[in-house]
């Protein structure tokens, strides 16, 4: 695959940008579960059913738009008003309150009110005459009318109700053009308003919760920024044989580097650096027809490996890399025996290629159009009866040939085959990490 115009239109993202798109969205996840978790995104969902409701939204109407004047405590005190208003009422109110009365209503009671029946005693007595004239007068007839009457009743229980504080906090209450905002219910429209624009609850809202769902999938088995207190404990320097009788670090006869033994891989500002040397060494190389002998080297270079500490069947495995000089790099998967053999990266100092090599076959493609002496993030997708590979964001190479099976380690190393010229160089590797597909 040739990543040229991929790159130059903008579908290759930068490392930079796709680190920082990597670490956004394992943001935005984290960011996004805390949120979905929180007592604050519960009382938004709480207040969001209740505001939005139909019965709110008509109270919320009738509160708003109802004019006093159609309210219950308008109409009650219309209604004394006006029956207070009334002539014969008043006059009844003023009957009550005269003497007049009130010695006619005592003289009644007593067992003289029968005299008011003889005409006689009542022309002979000035006292009956002014009762009996008392007793036939439109003021006592207007208090006959009224008197233990519903009229009378339902003006003294209105006196009473609209005299209650109920009554009171009830009309102020309604005739209140902002009575609105009085309410329990407008605080709580208002709570929930705030909490919309909350910004973890805005960012909640936006969010679209499936661009997590790869991400998901993954579970971290392995992440290293390379550390000199912890790198002994998980890398060993050569190559991994199961038999320990075995040398492991040994270089090859028809190469021209001497693997050395861990003198060539530094930790720098928690980059590590598997550094190819021009420099004379003498040491085993394994020649396949004689085996190992002694040979003299020109250049020195390192290999390390996980065998000891990590390996994993399937699963995700990415390393962010750079390297220099005429000198092969390779970022790839081992098993105990030679095969399988995954090549997640080899740049042999001209040419990128990925690929998976089995028995009697090497599935392989080249890559082109990106410059190897920068930083790549480069990842292999190990999937069941599937293999693909990425740089950056894009995937370069997908095929459903020499799937290994069993579980294999992370290993790295730079070398220089005998038909280089060869040079200085520098292998970066600024992290590697792995995880498993659930």
């Amino acid at each position: 695959m040739n990543l040229f115009w991929k790159k130059l239109f903008g579908q290759l993202h930068s490392t930079a940008r796709f680190e920082r798109e990597q670490v956004g969205i394992v943001a935005a996840m984290t960011r996004y579960d805390e949120v979905e978790k929180s007592a604050k995104l519960a009382e938004y969902h709480h207040l969001f059913h209740v505001v939005k409701s139909s019965d709110f939204q008509e109270n919320k109407k009738i509160l708003q738009n109802r004019r006093y004047r159609d309210t219950q405590q308008s109409r009650d005190r219309k209604k004394l008003d006006k029956l207070q208003k009334r002539s014969d009422i008043r006059h009844y109110y003023g009957t009550v309150a005269s003497e007049s009365l009130n010695s006619f209503l005592e003289f009644k009671q007593s067992s003289d009110y029968e005299l008011l029946g003889d005409p006689k005693r009542v022309k002979a007595s000035a006292q009956l005459q002014s009762l009996k004239r008392f007793e036939r007068s439109k003021e006592y007839k207007n208090y006959m009318r009224f008197h233990n009457s519903y009229i009378i009743k339902e003006l003294e229980d209105l006196k009473h109700k609209i005299a209650t504080p109920e009554f009171r906090q009830a009309d102020e209450f309604w005739a209140n053009p902002s009575r609105w905002k009085t309410t329990p219910e407008y605080a709580q429209e208002q709570r929930f308003y705030a909490l919309a624009k909350d910004p973890d609850i805005t960012f909640f809202n936006n969010e679209k919760p499936e661009r997590f769902a790869e991400l998901r999938k993954r579970k971290s088995t392995f992440s290293q920024e390379f550390d000199p207190a912890t790198f002994a404990s998980i890398w060993k320097f050569g190559f991994h044989y199961p038999a320990t009788q075995l040398i492991a670090n040994h270089s090859f006869t028809n190469e021209k580097q001497a693997n050395n033994g861990g003198k060539n891989t530094v930790i720098e500002d928690g980059i590590l650096k598997i550094l190819t040397r021009k420099e004379k060494v003498e040491t085993a190389a394994w020649d396949t027809a004689k085996g190992f002998v002694e040979k003299e080297f020109g250049f020195t270079a390192d290999v390390i490996n996980s065998a000891d500490s990590f390996r994993q069947e399937q699963g995700i495995f990415q390393a962010k890399i750079r390297c220099s000089g005429n000198v092969q790099h390779a970022f790839w998967l081992g098993a105990d025996g030679k095969l399988p053999h995954v090549n997640i990266f080899h740049y042999n100092g001209k040419r990128l290629t990925v690929g998976s090599a089995a028995k009697n076959s090497f599935d392989r493609t080249e890559i082109k159009g990106i410059n190897p002496s920068t930083p790549h993030i480069y990842t292999l997708v190990w999937q069941k009866g599937e293999l693909s590979w990425y740089i950056n964001n894009i995937q370069v190479y997908s095929t459903r040939r020499n799937i290994p099976e069993g579980k294999l380690y992370l290993s790295f190393n730079s070398f220089i085959s005998n038909k280089q010229h060869g040079s200085g160089g520098s292998l970066d590797i600024y992290w590697v990490k792995a995880y498993k597909i659930t």
